[in-house]
């Protein structure tokens, strides 16, 4: 057995030992390890985190991370793909199990889920043509601004801008029709997914103002902290062991950053 398998096979019987002594914590865990299946939300429409292939089928980064997870619990992995507007309904209406869905924390998520440390950043801000002077709150006047309703780039945006014209879509999938066939004039999102739509042939993104760091944590049931625990230890060794920094490197060819504890 690898270090790695070691160490989380002691962390889930150490939980269960929990359990047994009747600690105050639920026992989705051992539900999953019983069931031989862990279902795992997948956000469908940020590349590279989430996305859908040639082949139809689910990838990204958070899906190897979420086949990874399956692989060290030992149980068989169902994605549940999702958009960013319906994760956190999923999670507490029982259709997930767990979240690895580039999820950003904040207080108000955090009265009806719980998280877990940061496993991946991106960085955030709003986005336009190249050529085009935004620099401050001054040059966002008769500027419409797009962003995907309920995402963090659209509190951050919120908060930085109250009072411009905000334009929000259900999801980043329209937004970024969005502003790619001209309806908006700016795009508030990802620097990821900006990188990727700059790929195509074309309206293309630049930064223009920058919001910062954009943590991404997975996202736990209340009261879960039997799960929250085993996620904590896992993204623990799997920063320590590498796998991480391989799966980061692989998806968005930069290391890993340094990532805060929560």
């Amino acid at each position: 057995m690898s270090i790695t398998r070691r160490a989380l096979s002691l962390a889930a019987a150490g939980l269960m030992l929990g359990l047994a002594t009747g600690q105050a914590m639920a026992d989705q865990l051992q539900d999953i390890l019983d069931r031989g299946t862990i279902r795992v939300g997948v956000i469908a429409d940020v590349a590279p985190f989430g996305f859908v292939d040639a082949d139809q089928k689910p990838a990204g980064l958070d899906v190897d991370i979420a086949n990874l997870i399956a692989a060290d619990l030992g149980v068989e992995v169902e994605i549940v793909q999702m958009t960013g507007q319906n994760r956190i309904p999923y999670l507490v209406t029982d259709k997930v199990d767990i979240l690895v869905a580039v999820l950003g924390m904040t207080p108000e998520r955090a009265k009806q889920i719980m998280f877990t440390a940061p496993y991946a950043s991106t960085s955030s801000g709003i986005f336009g043509e190249p050529g085009t002077t935004v620099g401050g709150l001054a040059d966002l006047a008769g500027k419409s601004i797009g962003v995907a309703r309920g995402s963090t780039e659209d509190t951050a945006l919120t908060a930085f801008a109250p009072d411009a014209e905000i334009v929000r879509f259900e999801d980043n999938a329209t937004a970024s029709t969005a502003y790619l066939s001209g309806q908006v004039d700016l795009y508030t999102t990802a620097d990821i997914l900006a990188y990727e739509l700059n790929k195509g042939d074309g309206r293309k993104l630049e930064m223009k103002i920058p919001f910062g760091a954009d943590l991404a944590h997975m996202g736990v049931k209340a009261n879960e902290f039997g799960m929250l625990q085993w996620l904590n230890t896992f993204i623990y060794v799997h920063r320590a062991n590498g796998d991480l920094n391989d799966i980061t490197m692989k998806w968005l060819n930069v290391p890993v950053a340094e990532l805060p504890p929560l």
